[in-house]
């Protein structure tokens, strides 16, 4: 298992060191929009606790994070009129994961809209944030 970073970006994010749009908070998780959407909604839900990934978290905290995964995630696929979800979750840099703080995406997929790849680049702010508006609405 890999090392907590307290200086990841989304520890960051947790202490109001960096900003995002934010979806959703309580005690246990925050999501918020990814600024590298591969998909319009696409959403990381990450826990407050110090896990690098899936292997370090409680499982109690395991539970809650997954909790809200499985709560927003229909209700994105609903506001940004999607036909499906795609709910990924990386560990270790060989399967993908580049931040090492435990998250999940959720993907809102339309029919026929490919995935952007994932370097695609920063989405322009003031799209995520009318994007965000439309999640939050539907919440």
């Amino acid at each position: 298992m890999a090392a907590y970073d307290p200086d990841n970006i989304f520890a960051k994010i947790l202490k109001g060191e960096i900003p995002c749009h934010k979806l959703y908070e309580d005690a246990d998780t925050l999501a918020f929009l990814d600024i590298i959407p591969r998909t319009e909604g696409h959403t990381l839900v990450i826990t407050k606790e110090s896990a690098p990934d899936l292997f370090g978290i409680s499982p109690q905290g395991l539970g809650k994070l997954m909790a809200v995964v499985q709560t927003l995630a229909p209700k994105i696929k609903t506001a940004v009129g999607a036909d499906g979800v795609l709910i990924q979750q990386f560990n270790g840099a060989a399967a993908g994961q580049t931040v090492f703080h435990l998250h999940v995406h959720i993907l809102p997929i339309k029919d026929g809209v490919p995935l952007r790849p994932q370097e695609t680049g920063m989405a322009e702010p003031d799209a995520l944030a009318m994007t965000a508006e439309k999640i939050r609405a539907s919440l």
